[in-house]
């Protein structure tokens, strides 16, 4: 089942929540955040006000108060049963109450209650949280503030029990009735070259001769029809480094706010190796539901997004080993595979895949996403040939913990790379399923730079495995280092890694330093990365790398209210409680003792409208739980019998080098241009001369054999 996010006629009620504006802080690679929302009561009768809203899942919430007639009230993190009950007992003993909660069901969504708003009350509630920034594929840190929360799917046989289960007005964007204002302070001690986004900005104001500081603001006029997104250029991002974070005084001593924290980056200078013989079996998982018939963004001409996931899957299957295998599943209420096996990757059965790739469409109805993945993992192995899965999704599926928790349960057998298709993708799904399979994620919301991005994750699935990945610390004696990150079993070449440990013990003198260091091995070679850095430990009154040492932990153990096992909901409890950081298990309350106005009648709900891109009406209809549908049948109905093997004289193989000459050929042919180009490849990494590639080259075919050296191939590779 579908929830649209509720009502879906305009109903002409005043909405209490005024304005949201966002103050952010990014320092080197991590961003602070801090987010007010202005509440004002309009109406003559006192309020309940709900708003659900999007976070990123990376997001560490720390802090949660409320300014109410010039008084701050901060909220306490409690176990989430117990704040909901204190709730309850405030609004009906007359207190104003404020709650602010992780969805049960998806790390990525909030809900902010209100109670117990007066006529003429104006309230300011303001949360604070830290997360990391992810490193992109031309270099930048990518910061996103989500605006979109776009309707999700309940997976069958799974309870209804998440916030976005609220009935909440659908407005059209140009009509929401509060507003957005950004402002950004950005700061690197290698200074800042370029600062880009994808919504209008104020000019940027740099500051110091080399750069190292600037700030920008979002332009008025927001209209949420997209995430806001910022993309900052340093001048080096590569430097390894260890920060050293001061504790909290008077902590108990097995609390880990207690000791100082350490924040290890490294960027591991791994060698670009050789992949083994054996390339591998890809499995391409394709959303086809009904929400994929939706736009990319709300910009002029945008794409849809099951043509943005259909031209990356092309984009992908062009660039195969010759020798792997492969197969494409298509997903909605129902599911149907390419092959009924997977098949050895050659020109006829690229071909076959490429022709159905183009029939696909978003008429599938709900997101099944379940039950393919299920019968991906029960196929049997394919010896010599490690499992890729590579998933194709807006991500819009309610109970992303059951999803996330099937790809972790077969981790061992299969890496995991997703991509999250369009403005809105819950970044709870995509991140998620990516990590605790060894993967990693990418998110596709224009043409900017998806070529980029698909390629270095099939550069990445291509790796050879790097093994025995360990940490070891050099400190001085009576000072030892706990890990508080999981323990790292994959990494990439050109990946950042972050670790977090807690010291403990005597710390040394000021001037005192430590060591650690990265060791691993590749193909048989042990390779090692050093870094030496201070131990005087820094103070940070919002004692960031404590919060998002806590995120990391929780990231690991926390699965959803319902599905996190009892010994890891118990450690949970104790980290999230301990460090502030809100889990799926608790929540922040904040109550005002000093409102003592006993409510006469039922307090009046106000659900806050909130923005969503669906401009194409969602399949709601009785097969969405079935698990039948005719449209299915229409697009992949026929059974495909795997094609007979092509000679070995045309099966000719292809360098590493062919392949990643892919990377570069965006920049020398336009979006459009390298869609065409690649469209005409062929499965070893060719072209045929003829007047369709001549046509995409800008050349007659005179011209290109001209510029050939003699006796030339009547085919050519880059």
């Amino acid at each position: 089942m579908v929830h649209p996010c509720g009502l879906l006629t305009r109903r002409e009620e005043p909405v209490p929540l005024k304005s949201i504006s966002v103050t952010l802080s990014i320092c080197e690679f991590v961003a602070g955040v801090s987010a007010t929302l202005n509440y004002e009561n309009e109406e003559k009768v006192p309020l309940e006000a709900f708003f659900v809203f999007p976070m990123d899942e990376d997001s560490a919430v720390y802090s949660f108060e409320a300014m109410v007639d010039g008084k701050k009230i901060m909220a306490e993190l409690q176990d989430k049963m117990k704040a909901h009950t204190n709730y309850e007992n405030a609004i009906s003993q007359g207190h104003q109450a404020f709650l602010l909660e992780e969805d049960r069901c998806s790390r990525d969504v909030f809900c902010c209650n209100v109670g117990n708003l007066h006529p003429g009350c104006k309230v300011a509630l303001t949360l604070k949280y830290v997360q990391e920034l992810p490193l992109e594929a031309d270099g930048a840190l990518r910061y996103v503030l989500p605006a979109i929360l776009n309707p999700r799917y309940c997976l069958s046989g799974w309870s209804e029990d998440s916030c976005l289960n609220m009935k909440t007005p659908v407005v059209p964007l140009e009509d929401l009735p509060y507003t957005l204002s950004v402002v950004a302070t950005i700061s690197s001690q290698h200074g800042i070259e370029r600062i880009q986004s994808n919504c209008p900005l104020s000019p940027i104001e740099y500051h110091g001769d080399d750069k190292t500081s600037a700030q920008v603001s979002l332009a008025d006029g927001h209209k949420f029809d997209r995430d806001v997104e910022l993309l900052v250029y340093y001048s080096e991002v590569h430097t390894p480094s260890v920060a050293v974070e001061m504790g909290k005084p008077k902590t108990d001593s097995d609390c880990l706010m207690g000791d100082p924290s350490a924040m290890v980056s490294f960027y591991p200078n791994i060698p670009e190796a050789q992949p083994p013989i054996t390339c591998g079996e890809f499995v391409f998982l394709m959303d086809c539901s009904g929400s994929m018939q939706g736009p990319m963004s709300k910009q002029d001409k945008s794409q849809l997004r099951i043509e943005a996931a259909k031209e990356t899957l092309i984009l992908l299957l062009k660039s195969l080993p010759i020798g792997c295998y492969f197969n494409i599943y298509g997903f909605g209420s129902s599911y149907e595979a390419f092959f009924p096996n997977s098949v050895k990757y050659n020109q006829h059965t690229m071909e076959e895949a490429l022709r159905r790739v183009n029939l696909m469409q978003a008429d599938l109805g709900g997101t099944e996403i379940l039950r393919p993945l299920k019968t991906i993992y029960g196929a049997s192995s394919i010896p010599g040939h490690p499992l890729q899965l590579f998933v194709f999704t807006d991500g819009e599926v309610i109970d992303s913990f059951s999803v996330i928790k099937e790809v972790r349960s077969n981790s061992l057998r299969h890496r995991c790379f997703s991509f999250g298709i369009g403005e809105g993708a819950s970044t709870s799904l995509i991140k998620g399923i990516a990590r605790v399979a060894g993967g990693t994620s990418e998110f596709i919301t224009g043409k900017e730079r998806m070529q980029s991005k698909v390629l270095r994750a099939l550069k990445r699935s291509l790796q050879p495995v790097v093994e025995d990945v360990s940490l070891s610390w050099d400190l001085p004696q009576g000072l030892s280092a706990k890990m508080l990150s999981p323990e790292q079993t994959v990494i990439f070449r050109g990946q950042r890694l972050i670790v977090y440990a807690q010291l403990t013990g005597m710390m040394p003198p000021a001037e005192a330093t430590g060591e650690v260091c990265l060791k691993y091995t590749l193909q048989g070679k042990s390779f090692e990365n050093k870094v030496t850095f201070s131990l005087q430990p820094k103070l940070d009154a919002n004692l960031t790398i404590h919060r998002l040492a806590a995120k990391s932990f929780l990231q690991t153990k926390d699965m959803g209210f319902r599905e996190t096992p009892a010994n890891d909901k118990k450690d949970v409890l104790k980290v999230s409680l301990e460090c502030g950081v809100i889990s799926s298990h608790t929540a922040f309350i904040a109550i005002n003792k000093d409102l003592n106005k006993p409510v006469q009648r039922p307090l009046v709900r106000r659900a806050i409208p909130r923005p969503i891109l669906m401009s194409t009406p969602v399949v709601m209809s009785s097969y969405n739980r079935s698990g039948k549908t005719q449209a299915l049948g229409q697009k992949l109905k026929k059974k495909c019998r795997p094609p007979e093997e092509i000679s070995p004289e045309m099966e000719t193989a292809r360098s590493s080098s062919n392949r990643t000459n892919l990377e570069t050929r965006n920049t020398v042919f336009g979006n459009e241009h390298l869609v065409q180009l690649i469209s005409l490849q062929k499965a070893n990494g060719s072209w045929d001369l003829n007047e369709g590639l001549a046509v995409v080259l800008g050349m007659s075919l005179e011209d290109v054999l001209a510029a050939l050296p003699l006796k030339a191939p009547s085919c050519m590779c880059l």
